[in-house]
């Protein structure tokens, strides 16, 4: 992937994250947070985690045929077992498998907002 592929992978996981975490009241994040509210520790340690599936899964990403922002949406859902993800695209059987696998090998990350008024990890 280039720079910017990167990029729109963790933009695409970030968002992912926000709406399909919650608050406290039960409200999902994005509808009151965006990605400057996550704190750049827990943007720092979530990127590292996409940046290594995509570079020790590179082949089977180019074979799934998803772009960048697929794979970093269905990343954070399929590392949070949220029962949708890399399984919906409709990839063959093998290839789901391996990348779901791959995914859920990082394992699952919970957000909070912290005291300080940032979504934490």
């Amino acid at each position: 992937m280039t720079e910017q592929e990167f990029t729109y992978a963790v933009n695409g996981m970030l968002e992912a994250a926000l709406w399909s975490s919650t608050s406290d009241n039960g409200e999902s994040l994005d509808a009151e947070h965006g990605i400057d509210d996550i704190h750049p520790d827990t943007i720092a340690a979530l990127t590292a985690d996409i940046v290594a599936f995509i570079d020790g899964n590179a082949a089977d990403i180019a074979a799934s045929g998803m772009v960048a922002e697929q794979v970093g949406h269905d990343f954070w859902l399929t590392r949070n077992h949220h029962g949708a993800g890399v399984w919906d695209r409709g990839l063959p059987e093998e290839l789901g498998k391996r990348l779901t696998d791959a995914m859920q090998a990082y394992g699952e990350v919970d957000l909070y907002i912290g005291d300080d008024g940032m979504i934490h990890a």
